[in-house]
């Protein structure tokens, strides 16, 4: 990619990236264009950004806009990040799901799964909920989703090397769950794979996955407008059952939808529940 990026170029790349994902992309983000599309331009001999965008509007070109919405949207994670999500969905939602869905099926979606981290994080906390209470949640299915082909690959796969295991696994999880691949990485056991259901999806669209009991939409709201927040949000609220948890990055909040869910304060952390 050439050294400068144009204010007309990086405005036309802006407005291109919100209409395709939704994605805000700030004024002062030219550095995070260049690194994450200098290996598309390159493989595709392209002298920089103006020529990238050209191509946009020749015939065929979806499955370069693709590689580069995959390139802007794909995000570093971690296994259980931030902690206190999963410690609210051991101690308090786990239990309440058992007893108030005794016989029914339990549903929780995992809205941005990136890689599979959190959506196997989860899975991990059910079958630990599961191991101390035997016959408890017995039907629950986690769906994940991401907007990226590439990463959902990777979470299908379930395949990780050493220094993605590193992020915010235990070694004592490690060794409940992982066992070494042949590639020299570690593979997540059979039971918790079974558990995740990946799908790809943009937020953007239409949701046809039905009813969940709990959503994760963590720390990807932050990349949207306001009016784009509340539709989505006002989105998912039709997705969850009656009395269904939502949980938000630390960061994100619900401001102006009141009417449609409710704070629950857990010390630490807030989830929110459907009215």
């Amino acid at each position: 990619m050439k050294a400068d990026i144009t204010p007309q170029e990086y405005e036309a790349f802006q407005a291109f990236l919100q209409d395709a994902c939704g994605i805000l992309l700030g004024d002062n983000k030219q550095y995070l264009v260049k690194s994450r599309l200098r290996r598309i331009l390159e493989e595709q001999r392209m002298s920089g950004l103006g020529e990238l965008l050209e191509s946009f509007r020749r015939p065929g070109s979806s499955g370069l806009r693709e590689l580069v919405i995959d390139a802007m949207t794909t995000n570093e994670t971690l296994w259980f990040r931030d902690s206190h999500p999963f410690r609210i969905l051991s101690d308090q939602l786990l239990p309440e799901l058992a007893e108030r869905k005794s016989m029914a099926p339990v549903r929780i979606w995992s809205s941005a799964c990136s890689t599979g981290q959190e959506p196997y994080s989860i899975a991990m906390i059910v079958e630990e909920y599961r191991r101390l209470r035997p016959g408890k949640l017995r039907d629950l299915r986690i769906t994940a989703t991401d907007i990226s082909k590439s990463v959902l690959e990777v979470a299908r796969r379930g395949e990780y090397e050493m220094i993605a295991i590193g992020r915010g696994l235990s070694p004592e999880r490690q060794r409940a769950f992982f066992k070494p691949s042949a590639n020299g990485g570690w593979q997540i056991s059979p039971q918790i794979r079974g558990m995740v259901e990946f799908k790809e999806l943009n937020l953007l669209d239409r949701y046809m996955l039905g009813k969940f009991d709990v959503v994760f939409c963590r720390n990807v709201l932050i990349y949207f407008s306001a009016d784009l927040k509340r539709d989505i949000l006002t989105r998912i609220h039709a997705t969850l059952n009656p009395g269904g948890y939502l949980i938000l990055g630390s960061s994100e909040s619900l401001n102006g939808l009141q009417d449609l869910y409710e704070m629950v304060q857990c010390h630490p952390g807030i989830i929110y529940r459907k009215k």
